[in-house]
């Protein structure tokens, strides 16, 4: 099975990946508690499409290397910088859903865009999450705290819920099957348990507002309007005042999982953005 090994002073790390099809690299950054096989939807499309398709499990998550400590958004982007040299990438188009918009940001801000043709943010949590004063849209300490107590007190009960918020499960039956949510939750069940909690407090809790000027690439913004896991006022809406150069999509209707529930109407629109 193919893995890079990201190596440093401090540890070493291995990052499970999956390699697939010809062209341009598209690499595909997932988000939390999931892993790559959350892009399920979207590789097919895009390697049918001309491209070369990577996706791999962040460091903690699927299969990769699980240290207690170093869930940071510089930590994770150094295994995204160790995938890029390792495979010789170039002209790469970064894709991060959620959490994953960070490692994407965090990855030009620490290492620039040579080697970076495009970005997408892709229901991310981009800039900033939590409520502040200059972010009055933001998520309060509260229902965060209340994140991370779920978490410590039962894991996989908290786990068990979740999904169905994600894709907002009571109105969108008929987009979303018990499957999905039986096989997200077979996914995220078996992250470690330390890399859920620590990677969860890195997205709550950092602020990239600072970080948004790195972004020196074009770059497409999706959000559903109807995301109530990472509300479109405090991420989209401010990412598409802070990066410059930016093709900002709102699919009406759409929870946070949208590249599941509205599958089709977002592999087009990324599809377009790849072929520009």
């Amino acid at each position: 099975m193919p893995f890079i090994t990201n190596s440093t002073a401090e540890e070493v790390v291995d990052i499970f990946y999956e390699d697939y099809g010809k062209g341009q690299p598209v690499i595909l950054i997932h988000g939390w508690p999931l892993s790559r096989k959350s892009w399920e939807q979207q590789v097919w499309k895009i390697v049918e499409d001309g491209f070369r398709c990577i996706s791999y499990d962040r460091r903690g998550f699927g299969i990769s290397s699980a240290p207690w400590d170093s869930y940071d958004y510089s930590s994770l982007a150094s295994d995204l910088d160790a995938l890029i040299n390792k495979l010789d990438l170039k002209d790469v188009i970064l894709v991060g859903f959620s959490m994953g918009g960070g490692e994407v940001v965090r990855y030009m801000t620490d290492y620039g865009c040579k080697r970076i043709a495009k970005a997408a943010l892709i229901s991310s949590i981009i800039p900033l999450v939590k409520l502040k004063d200059d972010n009055p849209v933001g998520v309060t300490e509260n229902v965060l705290d209340n994140i991370k107590s779920g978490l410590q007190k039962d894991r996989v009960g908290f786990l068990k819920n979740f999904h169905k918020g994600f894709y907002n499960y009571d109105e969108n039956k008929n987009r979303v099957s018990e499957g999905q949510l039986e096989y997200d939750f077979s996914i995220a069940s078996h992250a470690s348990p330390r890399a859920t909690i620590q990677a969860a407090l890195a997205w709550m809790h950092t602020d990239f507002r600072p970080e948004l000027k790195n972004v020196a690439v074009p770059t497409l913004i999706v959000h559903g309007d109807a995301d109530n896991t990472v509300p479109i006022g405090t991420s989209a809406e401010q990412a598409a005042k802070g990066i410059k150069d930016n093709t900002y999509k709102i699919i009406k209707g759409a929870p946070h999982g949208l590249n599941i529930t509205h599958a089709d109407e977002f592999n087009a629109i990324l599809i377009e953005f790849l072929n520009e």
